[in-house]
């Protein structure tokens, strides 16, 4: 019994660092996703991009990663007066995006 504890304890520590760095290049291939997709182009992150749009330098602490990637996937379908354009993203780089603008806070 104590050995199989000691197991189940053993598994969980060595898996958070696995999640956190799969969460880390997630997040990162949201940053890339960023600057390619060119967000900055109108949304401002820290003192990059352009303010013609909403900062989104502290988005993560205002939504979470599932209203971030329904936004992402259709703006105009979450709030029909928005004026961003539907970005064609597959739904792995919705999630990347999403997970890089949510670590924004």
């Amino acid at each position: 019994m104590i050995r199989r504890s000691v197991l189940l304890v053993a598994i969980v520590l060595l898996a958070v660092p696995v999640h956190a760095q799969n969460g880390s290049a997630l997040v990162a291939k949201g940053r890339g996703l960023f600057q390619e997709q060119g967000c900055y182009g109108c949304h401002t992150v820290g003192a990059t991009g352009t303010p013609i749009a909403p900062d989104l330098s502290r988005i993560g602490a205002k939504r979470d990663e599932a209203s971030l990637t329904r936004w992402l996937r259709n703006p105009s379908e979450q709030r029909p007066s928005a004026h961003m354009p539907r970005i064609q993203l597959s739904e792995s780089e919705a999630q990347a995006l999403a997970a890089y603008l949510g670590s924004l806070r």
